[in-house]
């Protein structure tokens, strides 16, 4: 089916930030998750880029307040096994013409990846209002989705990709912005030591950037 654009937007409306979650270790998962939904970011993205990233996705869906999705979705083996592992949402980095018609046949909705506006209107006419923008800070950050926003102007952007807790909130002051993705709330040394202390003070931080 199109995307669930009412389902999407409640979703991504939550939070400011949605944490980008690349992870291995599931004994991490459930304590990192519980930081982050503490500090108010309930919204998890955890990319299929690890051997045990749909094991983290369950830990995660076992947390109370965490809604969790998948990440780097490329094609309909990931939408099943995200599915399976108990994922609210699917993120993928592109919009391929495969990928957008095995979303089809999926109950959780999509946010595919876009870099141009060809690409954002090809999703447009297969029923998305909500896209990806990636990578984000490559493609010119936020000046380039402010030049979307009046020709595009039926599309809302969640941009992930080089942003930081200095550029978000240039991004999140744009009106075709509903959040923005990143890591930068996850420091791979506070992993390495298990200070999930600090992750959910970064994520309060993050959950109160406004634009």
């Amino acid at each position: 089916m199109p995307q669930d654009a009412n389902a999407i937007r409640s979703i991504l409306s939550l939070a400011p930030v949605v944490p980008v979650i690349i992870l291995d270790d599931v004994s991490q998962a459930r304590p990192l998750a519980e930081a982050l939904v503490a500090g108010g970011l309930p919204i998890l993205e955890v990319t299929l880029r690890t051997p045990n990233a749909l094991k983290v996705m369950e830990e995660m869906a076992k947390v109370s307040g965490a809604i969790v999705g998948s990440g780097t979705v490329r094609n309909a083996g990931h939408m099943k096994s995200s599915v399976e592992a108990g994922c609210r949402f699917m993120v993928s980095p592109g919009a391929s013409p495969r990928l957008l018609d095995a979303a089809e046949d999926v109950a959780i909705p999509l946010l595919p990846g876009i870099g141009t506006p060809t690409e954002a209107m090809a999703a447009a006419e297969r029923g998305y209002s909500f896209l990806k923008f990636f990578p984000a800070e490559a493609l010119g950050g936020a000046p380039v989705l402010k030049a979307f926003a009046s020709p595009l102007s039926d599309i809302t952007f969640c941009p992930t990709g080089g942003i930081d807790a200095a550029k978000a909130p240039t991004y999140l002051s744009l009106p075709n912005v509903i959040c923005v993705g990143g890591s930068w709330i996850m420091p791979n040394d506070a992993l390495a030591s298990g200070d999930f202390a600090r992750i959910e003070a970064l994520a309060k931080e993050a959950s109160a950037l406004r634009g």
